[in-house]
């Protein structure tokens, strides 16, 4: 049986890598990615360009870090159907306009046909109340949207 596809988003490598936070829902956050992490090998993962972008940005020794989580990880190009589906999840208002780097990483997920976008992203990305309109807007434009969710969300296969 073919392994789940996920994609990484950046916010995953960033609580991956994070000293550790004071903050108590900070701080779950972290620990439930490392354990997730840790069963990273029973799933094919995928990350994209944006990722390693976002992933850079910062101060050099975090930045390191993130970068190293991300080596060997395969990205997916940034084609010109991920710019029509990032564009259109804006235009239709599946994401603020703030958002269009995050309306990227849906797209990219989506449509390289990616079953999981595994993100903590709950203002823009994992938000209960975007998911149904992001979802119809991908299947709307002819694609079978990835599962956004968190690794608490995401099964250790």
């Amino acid at each position: 049986m073919p392994k789940s596809t996920v994609y990484i988003e950046t916010s995953i490598v960033s609580y991956l890598t994070a000293l550790g936070s004071r903050d108590l829902v900070r701080a779950a956050h972290q620990e439930l990615t490392r354990s997730w992490w840790e069963s990273r090998d029973s799933y094919a993962l995928f990350a994209s360009q944006l990722v390693i972008d976002e992933a850079s940005a910062g101060d050099l020794t975090a930045a390191n870090r993130r970068l190293e989580a991300l080596r060997g990880i395969p990205l997916v190009g940034l084609t010109e159907e991920v710019a029509m589906l990032a564009t259109r999840l804006v235009r239709d208002g599946g994401l603020p306009a703030k958002a269009q780097v995050d309306a990227f990483h849906v797209a990219s997920s989506t449509a390289h046909g990616i079953d999981y976008l595994l993100t903590w992203n709950c203002k823009h990305i994992a938000n209960a109340s975007l998911r149904g309109k992001i979802e119809s807007i991908c299947k709307a434009a002819g694609y079978q949207p990835s599962t956004i969710c968190t690794p608490f969300e995401l099964p250790k296969d």
